[in-house]
C-alpha cells in the first residue's frame, strides 16, 4: 500500500486497512508506506519513505497494490501487472485540496486498469471478490505533446 510522497495525510486509508485486518477481510500480509501521515498501523508494517528503486521491487513482490490516486503510484503498479485498487484522497475529508485524484482514478478506471474504493465498505468489496475481476492489461497512452512532435516530423 502507498499513500505518496507529497506532504498530505492520507489516515483514513492506513485506518481503514488497519480495520480491515482487524476484521480479518485482509489475511495477508500488509506492507505499508504511510508518509507523512500521523497514523502508526497496528496490524501491518508501516514505514515512512523509501527509495523509487526499493518501492518498485516491493511493488514486484505484492499481490494488490492498495494506492492513493496518484498518477505515479498507479502508473508504476500497473507497469508491473499488478491488481491495483485505488482510494482517493477526498477534499470533504480535508485530505487534498481538491477531488482532482478521484478524477484521475475515475479515468483510469473507465479503460478497467483499476478499481476504486471511496470508503472501508468498497474496499472490503473489491479485496474479498479481488480474484473475479476482470482488470485490463495496462496500455500507456503517448503524451499529446509526443504526438505532436512525431506529426509534425513525419509530415516534414
Amino acid at each position: 500500500m502507498t499513500v505518496g510522497t507529497q506532504n498530505f495525510s492520507f489516515d483514513r486509508l492506513l485506518k481503514m486497512v488497519d480495520e480491515l485486518m482487524e476484521d480479518k477481510v485482509i489475511t495477508d500480509q500488509v506492507l505499508g508506506q504511510v508518509g507523512y501521515s500521523s497514523y502508526q498501523p497496528i496490524y501491518y508494517e508501516g514505514f515512512d519513505f523509501k527509495p523509487e528503486s526499493e518501492m518498485t521491487k516491493l511493488i514486484e513482490r505484492a499481490d494488490i497494490m492498495i494506492t492513493h490516486a496518484g498518477v505515479g503510484s498507479i502508473t508504476t503498479a500497473l507497469q508491473l501487472r499488478k491488481k491495483v485498487i485505488v482510494v482517493p484522497r477526498l477534499r470533504q475529508y480535508g485530505e487534498h485540496v481538491d477531488d482532482h485524484q478521484l478524477e484521475i482514478a475515475q479515468a483510469y478506471r473507465q479503460k478497467g486498469y483499476i478499481e476504486i474504493a471511496k470508503n472501508k465498505e468498497e474496499l472490503a468489496y473489491l479485496l474479498r471478490n479481488i480474484n473475479s475481476i476482470n482488470f485490463q492489461n495496462y496500455v500507456p497512452e503517448k503524451s499529446t505533446i509526443l504526438s505532436s512532435i512525431q506529426d509534425y516530423i513525419a509530415n516534414i
